[in-house]
């Protein structure tokens, strides 16, 4: 069996708007979006973490997210539970305006390893 212990975690970082961000006027919605890319720039260019992808399922959800409190979803492999936490302390330090960014919206980390299936073993009986 191979050791897993050295291999990066996979983590999917849950990521949700607030009503804050709906009750908004139009004309600042934009630099709160502005905020988001920064954030997302901001992960995409940290040590120790490959983003593999990122999922936004706004197509389907519109609106605050009652049921289903997630409404984009990124998916990367980080180095360590530290580098996990300082992704999601994003969403304390990425300011818009006045506050920062989780004035509107939330994220919450679900830390694991990639899936390794082991090879099929011959029947000893």
């Amino acid at each position: 069996m191979s050791d897993t212990r050295n291999l990066p975690l996979r983590v999917l970082f849950c990521c949700g708007v607030s009503q804050n961000f709906f009750d908004l006027p139009r004309e600042q919605i934009g630099e709160v979006w502005q905020a988001y890319g920064k954030m997302l720039n901001a992960i995409e260019a940290m040590d120790n973490v490959r983003v593999l992808g990122v999922m936004d399922d706004d197509r389907l959800v519109v609106g605050n997210a009652d049921g289903a409190p997630w409404t984009f979803y990124i998916m990367a492999d980080v180095a360590d539970f530290d580098t996990a936490v300082a992704v999601c302390n994003l969403y304390r330090t990425t300011p818009v305006g006045d506050y920062n960014l989780w004035r509107y919206g939330k994220i919450e980390a679900r830390v694991g390893r990639a899936l390794t299936v082991p090879p099929a073993v011959a029947n000893q009986g």
